[in-house]
């Protein structure tokens, strides 16, 4: 069950609210709320889609709600980080409104809460909980730690990244292979499409001085955010954007990319053979690219089909990684 479907069950009246919502999914059922909610989303492919839904969606939510609803996602300290934003952004009293999916933690995220905040309604419904909190006077103090908890801060190498973000601990197995293959030879305009928070931006530019330009596009605001923070080149320039989406003109000399073959919880080879597509269109038709990807998954058909040569560069391990050239225009 979906969470408006939970919330149009709870029998909750939001009428007449001012009311605000973190970490809303692009779910159909959002259109009975159009007209009470507004939307957070700090991803620019569901913010899209979000739009599109024609839905009052923006990519930070105002400080000031009469009421907040918090949907549980895959990351632990970022749902308890959510829901202090919620805390911090309405009066006392006002209803904070939790929802989420067995499969996301709510029962022990319950659990945990109940600690700290009074908690009211609990609605229970196809693998997933709602529930209220009458929110105290006190609860931006006992909430704090969950607040700075989710904070953007340093890991190991000086790395700035938070919770959430793909790979948030270090970086990244694939992303540290194809780095190996990062050499003086790639030069020109480069783009970096799945950036993340930018550690393969960063090792490219202490590589490779060739490189005039290096333009990250990430979907994952937070990431970009982060990535500005550790990609302090003055050749690099950032983009929130759905790569999938891309069509700008073929401006590229170079491509490097790990990715991203997972959407949600769902994984989505799909989703890589798209990246792999607008890096194609992204390309000058003497362009280059560099691909990882996990050995598993199927990317050669669609290098095949996007680009007049490619090839395997051997190596060890899990991971694969792909050079290609003159990419196939269509």
């Amino acid at each position: 069950m979906s969470d408006p479907v939970r919330l149009e069950l709870s029998g909750l009246d939001l009428s007449d609210m001012k009311v605000g919502c973190l970490g809303a999914d692009p779910d159909p059922g959002w259109h009975d709320f159009a007209d009470t909610i507004t939307f957070e989303q700090r991803n620019k492919v569901d913010h899209d889609r979000m739009t599109d839904m024609r839905l009052n969606v923006v990519e930070v939510l105002d400080a000031a709600q009469d009421a907040m609803i918090v949907c549980l996602g895959r990351s632990r300290v970022e749902n308890f980080g959510r829901l202090a934003r919620a805390c911090h952004m309405v009066p006392p009293q006002a209803p904070i409104i939790v929802t989420g999916q067995k499969n996301a933690g709510v029962d022990s995220f319950l659990r945990q809460v109940r600690k700290i905040l009074p908690v009211g309604e609990v609605l229970s419904k196809a693998h997933g909980k709602l529930f209220t909190i009458d929110t105290p006077a006190n609860a931006a103090e006992v909430t704090r730690d969950w607040l700075d908890a989710a904070q953007p801060s340093p890991i190991e190498g000086g790395w700035i990244t938070a919770p959430g973000m793909f790979s948030a601990d270090a970086p990244d197995a694939g992303s540290i292979r194809l780095a190996e293959h990062f050499s003086d030879r790639i030069g020109g305009a480069v783009a970096d499409l799945g950036a993340g928070w930018g550690w393969l931006s960063a090792q490219l530019l202490a590589t490779a001085p060739e490189v005039a330009s290096l333009s990250l596009y990430e979907a994952d605001g937070n990431a970009l955010n982060a990535a500005r923070r550790n990609v302090v080149d003055e050749r690099a320039d950032f983009h929130w954007a759905d790569v999938t989406a891309l069509n700008g003109s073929a401006s590229f000399d170079w491509v490097i990319s790990n990715p991203p073959f997972h959407h949600g919880r769902a994984a989505e080879p799909a989703l890589g053979q798209a990246f792999i597509q607008a890096a194609a269109r992204l390309l000058k038709p003497g362009g280059k690219a560099l691909f990882v990807a996990n050995r598993q998954l199927p990317y050669e058909a669609q290098l095949t089909e996007s680009f007049k040569k490619w090839q395997e560069i051997p190596g060890p391990g899990a991971f694969k990684v792909f050079e290609a050239e003159r990419p196939i225009k269509r």
